[in-house]
């Protein structure tokens, strides 16, 4: 090899130390390495150690609902309700720090594992409220492990409300209704059962700001108004059911007597704008003629004659004739 051949080797070899010493000097890329898929479910691997699908109630179904979204990180674990429970890990025989159910906690407890995230909106008002004070926790009207909670579908709603309500489940077996077999309408329509400002948990202040959200029409205002319509519906109506149609509390004319206990047999219109006993109105028949006999309980009864009971706008419709 001569001289020429020499050098250039050794120049080639120089430049393959340098290069390689400045690619040591370069730090090579963080990889980081790919979470575990089981890392997320660290809490509740311990309890799914033990309770899994073998479990006489569903358990791992709660995976299926909301509170089973590992992608949420706002999801709770096992322990996140039940608590850390370190004494039930050491012996099944004795349960978790907060248990529902069956040998449950008590209902404050129960409630303060709830309300830890669901504690705004619709349940502001939860504290004080009648399910509350009378220990009705949340667990004895929802079932969280179920793929599908009962109270929160429309249509198998009143099967956990009428769980403890047998009243009013009577009465929606009965001849007037509103359409609630057909789960048109149901109890949260009217009622929020987590607290209300008003009274019997209805979602409004009043009886009538609750009845005036579907029937808008008796809403007014009117130019003649039936003062028991402005003060409460339920006066007149029972709004659970009734045998008598509409929701009626009683049927007429003895709903009207409780309020208007006057004489009011006679079956000729009077008072201001009544048409009979004017010129070319005919001949005022006797009160007692048995030809027209007592028209106040036939058919419709006062509803013959007073048609609009809720309120009228006519200028002559100070009697709700028209």
């Amino acid at each position: 090899m001569d001289s020429t051949q020499k050098i250039l080797a050794a120049c080639l070899l120089a430049m393959h130390l340098v290069w390689g010493a400045a690619a040591a000097d370069t730090p090579a890329p963080q990889v980081e390495a790919p979470a575990k898929p089981a890392q997320a479910l660290t809490g509740d691997a311990v309890c799914t150690r033990c309770h899994d699908e073998l479990e006489t109630k569903p358990i791992l179904s709660i995976y299926q609902t909301k509170h089973g979204v590992r992608g949420d990180a706002s999801t709770p674990i096992c322990q996140s309700c039940h608590g850390i429970s370190d004494n039930h890990l050491k012996s099944k025989k004795i349960p978790p720090d907060v248990t529902f159910g069956e040998h449950k906690s008590d209902a404050r407890a129960q409630d303060a594992a709830c309300l830890t995230c669901h504690a705004a909106q619709k349940r502001t008002r939860w504290n004080g409220g009648q399910h509350q004070v009378n220990e009705v926790s949340c667990s004895s009207c929802h079932t969280v492990h179920a793929p599908v909670d009962k109270v929160l579908v429309k249509k198998t709603q009143t099967e956990v409300c009428f769980t403890c309500h047998k009243e009013q489940r009577a009465d929606s077996l009965k001849v007037s209704t509103h359409p609630i077999d057909a789960g048109k309408v149901v109890c949260s329509d009217c009622h929020n059962a987590h607290g209300s400002a008003g009274p019997k948990l209805l979602k409004k202040n009043t009886v009538i700001e609750t009845c005036y959200t579907c029937h808008a029409e008796k809403r007014g205002p009117f130019l003649w108004e039936h003062q028991p319509v402005t003060e409460d519906c339920t006066n007149c109506h029972t709004p659970h059911g009734s045998n008598f149609s509409p929701l009626l509390k009683s049927r007429p004319p003895f709903l009207c007597q409780e309020c208007h206990d006057g004489p009011h047999n006679s079956p000729i219109p009077y008072g201001p704008g009544a048409a009979v006993g004017r010129p070319g109105a005919g001949p005022v028949p006797e009160a007692s003629d048995s030809r027209f006999g007592d028209q106040s309980a036939a058919g419709r009864a006062c509803l013959n004659c007073h048609v609009m009971i809720h309120g009228s706008n006519a200028p002559s419709g100070a009697f709700l004739h028209r």
